[in-house]
C-alpha cells in the first residue's frame, strides 16, 4: 500500500470515528470537513436541542433562567458558561428550545452578587466590567440574537494602543493579553455576523486580529521570542484544550481567523506546523490539557486521549490553511 492511500484511510477512519458522536460533533464535521449538502448538515444540527451533550445541557437550566445558580463562577457550570459551550456546539438560535432557553436568560437572569456589586442589578446581557468576561458573555450573546451593544460599546472602548486587550488595564496593564483578546475578537466576529458590522466595530476586530498575526500566534513582538506559558495563568499556549474557555492557545487563535474568514499568510505558517505535529500516527489528536473546575456534563473527553473536539479544530484549520 502506498504511503497516499495509508494517509486516505486514515483520515477516513478518523472521520468515522468523528461521526460517531454527539450531533454538535457530527454537524460540524459534515459542515467542515466533508462538505455535505446544507439540509443533511441542517437536520444534523436540528438533533443537538434534543438529543446527547445540548439537550442535556438545556435541561439542566433552572426555572429562573440560570445554570449553577448563578450568572457567573470560577467553575464553568454557570450560565455563561453554558451558553458559551451551546454556542460552540451550534445550537440553532432560531429553534424553539434554544429561544425558551435564552429567553429565561434576558429576561430574568442578573448579576448579582457575581460581579462587581454596581452590577448586581445588570441584565445578564448587559455584561458587567471585567473585559475577558464581557468578551464571552457578548460573544454568546451575539451568537443567540440578544442585544449585546452594551458591552461591544464597552469593548470597543477598552482597546489598547498595540491592538487587543487586558481585563488587567484598569489596573495599570499597558500591553495586551492573548487570553483577552481572542475572547474579545471573537465576541466580535459573532456581533458583525447580526447586523452589528459597524465600521467601528470591523476597525477594532481588524486591529485585534493583527496583533495576534504580528506576532505569528504565540511570539513577543518586541525580541520574537516564542511565549512557552501565559504569564497569568501559566498555561501552555502549545497545549490545546476544549472548553477552551478564557484560556488562549495556538488552535484557539487559528480556529478564530478560520472562522473569520482571512486568507492564511506566512504568518500563521509556524502555527500550522505546530497543530500538524501534534497529530498522532492513528491521525487523531490528543486533548493535552484539562482546565481545573467543575463541568456542567461530561462529553468523554480525557486528558493526554484522543479527542473528537481537537482532532476536529485540528483538521478544519488545517484544511483552510491548505486549501487558500
Amino acid at each position: 500500500m502506498s504511503d497516499e492511500s495509508q494517509i486516505d484511510n486514515s483520515k477516513e477512519s478518523v472521520l468515522e470515528w468523528l461521526l460517531d458522536s454527539d450531533p454538535s460533533i457530527r454537524w460540524q464535521v459534515m459542515r467542515d470537513l466533508i462538505d455535505a449538502p446544507e439540509d443533511v448538515v441542517a437536520a444534523e444540527r436540528a438533533r443537538i436541542a434534543t438529543e446527547g451533550w445540548g439537550a442535556r445541557l438545556l435541561a439542566m437550566q433552572d426555572a429562573d433562567g440560570r445554570w449553577g445558580g448563578t450568572a457567573w463562577n470560577h467553575g464553568w457550570n454557570s450560565t455563561m458558561h453554558v451558553l458559551w459551550l451551546l454556542s460552540h456546539m451550534g445550537l440553532d438560535p432560531a429553534s424553539h428550545e434554544a429561544q425558551r432557553a435564552v429567553g429565561l436568560v434576558r429576561d430574568h437572569v442578573t448579576w448579582q452578587g457575581c460581579g462587581p456589586k454596581e452590577c448586581d442589578d445588570n441584565p445578564f446581557f448587559a455584561g458587567e466590567f471585567e473585559s475577558c468576561i464581557n468578551g464571552q458573555v457578548a460573544m454568546a450573546g451575539a451568537y443567540f440574537h440578544q442585544n449585546v451593544s452594551g458591552i461591544i460599546d464597552r469593548l470597543l472602548g477598552e482597546q489598547l494602543s498595540d491592538g487587543g486587550w487586558n481585563c488587567d488595564a484598569p489596573d495599570g496593564s499597558t500591553h495586551s493579553s492573548f487570553n483577552t483578546t481572542i475572547c474579545v475578537l471573537e465576541a466580535l466576529l459573532q456581533y458583525e455576523r447580526i447586523g452589528g458590522g459597524t465600521p467601528e466595530v470591523a476597525s477594532a476586530r481588524l486591529r485585534g486580529q493583527e496583533y495576534l498575526l504580528e506576532r505569528r500566534l504565540s511570539r513577543q513582538r518586541s525580541t520574537g521570542e516564542v511565549i512557552e506559558r501565559d504569564r497569568k495563568s501559566g498555561t501552555q499556549w502549545t497545549h490545546f484544550a476544549f472548553p477552551t474557555w478564557w484560556y488562549y492557545d495556538v488552535l484557539r487563535g487559528l480556529d478564530y481567523l478560520r472562522d473569520a474568514g482571512i486568507t492564511p499568510d506566512e504568518r500563521v505558517a509556524e502555527a500550522i506546523e505546530l497543530v500538524a505535529s501534534k497529530r498522532q500516527s492513528d491521525g487523531r489528536w490528543l486533548l493535552d490539557t484539562r482546565y481545573a473546575g467543575v463541568m456542567p456534563i461530561e462529553m468523554h473527553e480525557f486528558e493526554k486521549h484522543p479527542s473528537r473536539w481537537n482532532t476536529l479544530r485540528a483538521m478544519r484549520v488545517i484544511r483552510w490553511y491548505e486549501n487558500a
